[in-house]
């Protein structure tokens, strides 16, 4: 089967994908060698113990000379996540409402092929970006059993897909934006304005006693705020995602149909 709308995309992304790749693995070594200088400091423990509510902005829980709390910590609580969503819900405002404001998606649209299709070939474009990313920070990890920094596999494994599918949601979140509102920019900060309120609500669920009945709202808690690297993603997690995607994807679907291409 030719996708050409996939191969097309993925090309007019490919230097960005492999800048943020490249440079959130480097980040990922550079925890991962710097480990065994933090591993018994006492001292790091209780400062994250005394500002419980400033730690918890950054994603903190728990002790963070652990291996999962330091790597939670450090980038899968806050700075993987937010590379791939500025990957993801970049794309995502782009591959619909900024194609169309440029004039391309027309073009696209020319092809033999149902918008479906089209549509389905940009969601397989956001997934494999989303993959690349997770799946090259998780190849950094197996460095880190050099380093005293040891994560089971299959809790790195539901982290992983977890991050992934965080961002998949997000993007199909903007596309589905993109599609109803016809704009790139109202998609891009409708979208980033939501994944900033569910960071926030999921950081924040754990030390602010009203919040947490809340964190079951935020996509963050499913994907990565529910100790996923210490306890695996599991299958209602993982459900949720899946769920959400599904939504995000058959709203997408319902607003592009309904889009008048430039």
């Amino acid at each position: 089967m030719r996708t050409h709308v996939t191969n097309f995309d993925l090309r007019l992304r490919r230097r960005s994908l492999l800048g943020y790749t490249f440079g959130t693995a480097a980040y990922a070594l550079i925890i991962v060698v710097l480990y065994p200088a933090f591993k018994s400091s006492t001292s790091l423990n209780d400062l994250v113990k005394s500002s419980s509510t400033a730690a918890a902005l950054f994603g903190i829980t728990g002790s963070i000379t652990s291996p999962a709390g330091w790597l939670n910590a450090n980038l899968y609580g806050n700075f993987l996540p937010l590379i791939m969503l500025l990957i993801t819900i970049g794309y995502g405002a782009s591959s619909l409402a900024g194609q169309d404001e440029e004039g391309t998606l027309s073009l696209a649209a020319t092809l033999p092929m149902s918008r479906r299709r089209i549509l389905g070939e940009k969601v397989v474009a956001l997934v494999v970006q989303a993959f690349v990313l997770a799946v090259a920070n998780m190849a950094c990890m197996f460095v880190g059993r050099g380093f005293q920094l040891t994560i089971p596999f299959a809790h790195l494994l539901g982290a992983t897909v977890g991050v992934a599918l965080l961002g998949v949601d997000f993007g199909l979140a903007a596309m589905a934006l993109g599609s109803w509102t016809g704009s790139r920019g109202a998609a891009l900060g409708v979208a980033s304005s939501l994944a900033a309120a569910s960071y926030l609500v999921s950081s924040l669920a754990p030390v602010i006693h009203w919040m947490h009945p809340a964190r079951f709202a935020s996509l963050f808690y499913w994907s990565v705020g529910d100790a996923q690297l210490s306890r695996g993603l599991n299958v209602g997690s993982l459900g949720v995602l899946v769920a959400v995607g599904a939504c995000s994807f058959a709203l997408a679907l319902w607003a592009f149909n309904r889009l008048d291409l430039h």
